[in-house]
């Protein structure tokens, strides 16, 4: 078996194999199939009667399937997970991975609009298919909204001043690129510190784009359905928000503070940690700059 693409380099690739505790019997899903590179690694570690169910929505994603007779490819969401893997014959599964990052080849590709560093028309989205892009968050959102946005998934603290540096700007011209965009951010930012807070910027359009916050909530819930007692649920994320839902999740069982409880006022909480996070190495981080802010969360479902 040989990967179809070099470009995909994986984040916490070792450590997320190990977290799923792959027997090679086992069913196995990756939830963000992307360019194959953890897919890849599952399936060296899988026999024949094992079996890898891959989901990316991305249309682009197909280019990079294994011609394997125990590998399957759904180009769709993976809020739909269940659904899809009933139709395919599997009510349960050993292992979940999760991948919550954007693939390179998605960053790299100038026209989908995902880089602050190519000049494109304001996409982002990650399902093509999708009629909410980024030129309507950025033209359209309220002063609210936009706020909102990049407070809650950019983790900017200036949040409302770059809303209003928006609505101002695109009452004069509407902002068609990303360079549009970099242009009126610009005076906002010291130097130094401008590329890091359009990162941070781009993040938080992109998850609202694509809804990722319901979309991640969705997949745990289902996890909690799908995974046999023993199984487990590996999940990469790069933003606070998301690593404190994932985290809040595999200790309490909801996505509160508070530790989810049954109808008879006993605790129930579906999952057990194998461990504290981790983090990319040092030498990792080095090969691989995407990865500097990923977080890897194992749990194993009771």
């Amino acid at each position: 078996m040989m990967m179809k693409t070099s470009y995909h380099l994986p984040v916490l690739l070792e450590e997320s194999i190990d977290g799923l505790n792959i027997h090679s019997d086992g069913v196995f899903v990756d939830a963000t199939f992307g360019g194959g590179g953890h897919s890849f690694e599952i399936l060296k570690n899988l026999s024949n009667k094992g079996s890898l169910i891959s989901f990316d929505q991305d249309p682009d994603s197909i280019d990079n399937c294994f011609d394997e007779s125990n590998f399957y490819f759904v180009n769709e969401n993976f809020k739909h997970m269940k659904r899809f893997l009933k139709n395919l014959g599997f009510t349960k599964v050993n292992g979940i991975l999760a991948d919550l990052g954007v693939s390179s080849f998605q960053i790299n590709t100038p026209e989908r609009g995902f880089s602050y560093r190519f000049n494109s028309k304001l996409d982002m989205r990650m399902d093509k298919k999708n009629k909410l892009d980024a030129y309507h968050v950025v033209n359209n959102y309220s002063f609210e909204n936009l706020s909102r946005v990049f407070f809650d998934y950019g983790d900017l603290n200036n949040s409302k001043k770059i809303s209003e540096e928006i609505i101002n700007a695109r009452s004069i011209s509407e902002l068609k690129t990303t360079f549009d965009l970099n242009k009126i951010l610009k005076p906002l930012f010291p130097e130094r510190f401008f590329n890091k807070n359009l990162s941070r910027i781009y993040q938080a359009i992109r998850i609202e784009v694509n809804n990722e916050i319901d979309v991640l909530k969705s997949l745990l819930n289902q996890s909690c359905e799908l995974l046999v007692p023993g199984g487990r649920l590996c999940i990469i994320s790069y933003h606070s928000l998301e690593d404190r839902i994932v985290k809040r999740f595999i200790n309490n069982g909801s996505f509160s503070k508070e530790v989810e409880k049954d109808f008879f006022g006993n605790f129930s909480v579906p999952f057990k940690k194998t461990g504290s996070f981790v983090k990319p190495s040092e030498e990792e981080i080095s090969k691989n700059i995407r990865s500097r802010s990923a977080k890897l969360r194992v749990a194993e479902k009771l």
